[in-house]
């Protein structure tokens, strides 16, 4: 038992939430309820976001400086969240309290206020809010738990691989092209239009919440590895008991 529960610490990148589920039930804060909007949340921005991200023109174009409409309601959506998750975060800081998720929270509303007041760095910021097809995988592990599923069922352990493919598509797969686009725009015409703030808030917001998409993928892909071999483990060990070699 105490194997399993390193495990699940390790799995999840929010270990602190761990005691919801036992909240009582006359308890004012619902914690799954959090998450079926986080997962609304993440699939309405996510699937808007890959929208303007391949069919977009006004803002594939021309990423610095594109028309921002469509993006604007996408990012407006998102800070929305951003800010209602931010204050449950504080008033229930006991229960989901998560220093990370408030650093998260708040450097991504400082760098999407650019874009909303702004109209800068439209595509750019929409192209960040891909990370968020991630989430509900991650809130699908809290669903299992409360619906009573065994750690190493299926459902489970077929859930963690995506989520751990998932997070690795949206949030690190996608640092190598986005880093060689500003590269490749550094000290153009329509780089330096943007002024040093800005230039320095872009870059410094984006390497901030990376560094966490990184420190999160890690501690996800130790816990995916460590399902798996217990995982096999414990098939093994059942087929040897049925008296079966396969």
């Amino acid at each position: 038992m105490l194997a399993c529960y390193k495990v699940e610490e390790i799995w999840m990148p929010t270990p602190n939430w761990s005691s919801a589920p036992f909240l009582p039930a006359s308890s004012s804060f619902s914690f799954f309820s959090t998450l079926v909007v986080s997962t609304c949340h993440s699939l309405v921005v996510g699937i808007f976001g890959l929208y303007i991200v391949f069919f977009d023109e006004a803002t594939i174009a021309d990423p610095l400086w594109g028309d921002p409409s469509l993006v604007k309601v996408n990012l407006a959506i998102a800070s929305g969240y951003a800010i209602s998750d931010l204050l449950l975060l504080i008033l229930y800081w006991e229960v989901i309290g998560d220093i990370f998720f408030v650093i998260h929270h708040c450097t991504m509303l400082y760098a999407y206020q650019f874009v909303l007041r702004g109209g800068m760095l439209a595509y750019l910021g929409n192209f960040r809010l891909l990370a968020e097809l991630s989430s509900p995988f991650v809130n699908q592990r809290w669903f299992f738990e409360a619906l009573k599923y065994p750690k190493f069922s299926k459902a489970n352990v077929i859930n963690g691989i995506l989520m751990t493919v998932v997070f690795f598509m949206v949030r690190i797969a996608t640092m190598p092209p986005f880093y060689s686009y500003i590269y490749s725009v550094f000290g153009t015409e329509a780089f330096m239009r943007l002024g040093f703030v800005i230039q320095c808030s872009w870059i410094g917001t984006c390497v901030i919440l990376d560094v966490m998409n990184v420190m999160w993928m890690i501690k996800i892909s130790r816990g995916c590895f460590k399902v798996i071999s217990l995982f096999r483990q414990e098939k093994a060990s059942n087929s040897f008991q049925n008296g079966k070699l396969d």
